[in-house]
C-alpha cells in the first residue's frame, strides 16, 4: 500500500520526473471540468487579484486569466514539474505580467498579507503538509471580505464531512458547501475588519 501511495503522490500529489509529466497530462484533461466549475463558483471580477494553490499543469490558471478583464493571477505549487508545465501553458499571460507562478507550499505562502481578492484550490488541500496551516495562510493573504473556494472532484479522496468546520476553525466566515457534477466545493469569506 505504501508503494502505491508513493506512486500516486509522484503522479498527482507532488508530481516528479516521468511520472509527474504523465500525471500533469492526466490532471490537465481530467480536472478541466472541475476547474471551470470552481472558477464559476469563485466568480472572479474585473481587476481582481486571484491566487490558485496547487495549480498543477496550469489549466485553471489559464481559465482564470481569461475569466475577467484586467484580472491578475498568481499561483503556487510545490512541484517544479508542474511549475514548468503551467509556465509553458500560460507563457503568453506570463509575458504580459497577468500571471505569476511560483514554487512553494500552501503552509508558507510567499505573498504579503491582504493581497488577494480570491483564492482557489482544486484537488490540492488533501496533499498539503498541514491543512490548517494552509487555510490560515489563505486567510492571511486574502483581503478583508475576500473569498476562498476549495474544489474537490469525486476522485480527490477529500471527505465532505467537517470541511465547513475546518474553514470556520481557520477563521473564515459564511462557510458552506456546494455540490455539482464535477464534485463539491467549500466556500467561505475572510471576515471584514
Amino acid at each position: 500500500m505504501d508503494a502505491a501511495r508513493a506512486i500516486l503522490m509522484r503522479l498527482f500529489g507532488r508530481p516528479e520526473g516521468m511520472l509527474g509529466k504523465l500525471g500533469g497530462t492526466v490532471m490537465a484533461r481530467m480536472n478541466r471540468p472541475a476547474a471551470a466549475w470552481g472558477i464559476e463558483v469563485l466568480a472572479p471580477r474585473p481587476g481582481e487579484k486571484v491566487l490558485e494553490i496547487g495549480f498543477g499543469p496550469g489549466v485553471a490558471i489559464e481559465l482564470l486569466a481569461r475569466a475577467a478583464p484586467d484580472i491578475r493571477v498568481a499561483g503556487i505549487d510545490p512541484s517544479s514539474e508542474m511549475v514548468g508545465q503551467a509556465a509553458r501553458r500560460n507563457a503568453a499571460a506570463i509575458a504580459l505580467h497577468a500571471v505569476d507562478l511560483r514554487r512553494g507550499s500552501a503552509d508558507e505562502l510567499p505573498f504579503d498579507g491582504d493581497s488577494f481578492d480570491a483564492v482557489l484550490a482544486i484537488n490540492s488541500m488533501q496533499v498539503w503538509p498541514d491543512a490548517m496551516a494552509g487555510l490560515r495562510e489563505i486567510r492571511r493573504v486574502l483581503r478583508p471580505g475576500g473569498r476562498v473556494a476549495l474544489v474537490f472532484t469525486p476522485r480527490s479522496g477529500q471527505a465532505r464531512a467537517g470541511i465547513k468546520k475546518l474553514l470556520t476553525d481557520a477563521g473564515f466566515a459564511e462557510a458552506r458547501r456546494v455540490e455539482s457534477d464535477p464534485g463539491f466545493a467549500a466556500l467561505a469569506r475572510k471576515p471584514p475588519r
